[in-house]
């Protein structure tokens, strides 16, 4: 027989901090400069005029004014077109 007692599961090793991304500043909304408009992992959404991205790839606006989202038609390295959602500050 086994003289220890059987470890069984444990409890911990779960809880996991919640990020906090999306979008931050939607649609007609006002900006000033450095705002973030919208945190995310990857690209989700792109840069477009008055707008840069970060190391973390959040987007942040570089000017005031009102933000400005819009659907527009990629061509990807392969040649296929992608549609993706562009953020604008104007």
């Amino acid at each position: 027989m086994a003289h220890t007692k059987a470890g069984g599961s444990t409890h911990n090793g779960r809880e996991s901090e919640s990020k906090r991304l999306g979008v931050k500043v939607h649609d007609g909304n006002p900006v000033t400069n450095g705002s973030i408009i919208a945190k995310q992992r990857g690209n989700n959404y792109y840069p477009g005029k008055n707008v840069k991205r970060g190391s973390d790839d959040c987007i942040y606006a570089t000017k005031d004014g009102t933000v400005k989202f819009s659907k527009k038609h990629k061509t990807t390295f392969q040649g296929k077109i992608k549609k993706i959602v562009v953020a604008d500050v104007i």
